[in-house]
């Protein structure tokens, strides 16, 4: 699964690397993203086409929900799914976004306790995680915009850490995932090639939410 991760690379930048065209958002970087919490997600308009940086709550809240308060809100979905569960098919038929991220987080159990560990590319590039989103119109008109990061079974680098791994999507693949270019987005929904990422042992500070710094992904003193 995906639980926590980090997003610190400046909107602006986020914006020129996605080639993105709305006004940017006002997000403050973060080292712990947490369910519940705004943040940034590329997504196409459903109007107008256009690609944007928009902020999103983690945590899938279908349009269609009756009881939106009470509702449970997935932070994951499993790729293997997606297309044909309730919760999902809807937002994965039109309505498939990408999560910016520098790195996430995944917990090995270990003898005393289980061991965060930061997970990012090898490359130094940012992540660029496949998501679905949802938007709820509540009774006064407000609109809530909500996501969920999809995950597949881990590759053998990731393996000893979680059996599952994000989606990770190149940027050959975006257009397609987006909807902006013909193509089969379930196709893409595979673990990234071996070499393609990198972890190291954190700090147990990451298990807090309150806790947010560059100091959450620096490697663990031995």
């Amino acid at each position: 699964m995906c639980g926590r991760y980090a997003a610190f690379l400046p909107a602006e930048a986020v914006a020129r690397l996605f080639h993105t065209v709305n006004p940017t958002p006002n997000v403050a970087p973060s080292w712990n993203v947490a369910p519940t919490q705004d943040t940034m997600v590329v997504r196409r308009h459903p109007k107008t086409g256009e690609r944007h940086l928009d902020l999103l709550k983690w945590g899938l809240l279908p349009s269609w929900t009756k009881e939106p308060a009470q509702a449970r809100r997935p932070i994951n979905a499993r790729s293997e799914t997606v297309a044909t569960s309730g919760l999902f098919r809807d937002a994965f038929k039109s309505r498939r976004g990408i999560v910016p991220a520098d790195l996430f987080f995944e917990w090995k159990a270990e003898a005393a306790a289980k061991q965060p560990f930061a997970i990012a590319r090898e490359d130094g590039q940012p992540l660029a995680l496949a998501a679905v989103w949802e938007g709820l119109r509540w009774p006064d008109g407000e609109i809530t915009r909500t996501f969920a990061i999809l995950t597949t079974t881990a590759n053998a680098d990731i393996a000893a850490l979680h059996e599952r791994t994000p989606v990770i999507l190149e940027p050959t693949d975006w257009p397609v995932w987006l909807g902006e270019a013909e193509g089969d987005p379930a196709a893409l929904l595979h673990s990234p090639p071996e070499g393609t990422l990198r972890f190291w042992p954190v700090s147990a500070a990451v298990n807090a939410a309150r806790n947010n710094g560059p100091e959450l992904i620096a490697p663990r003193a031995a």
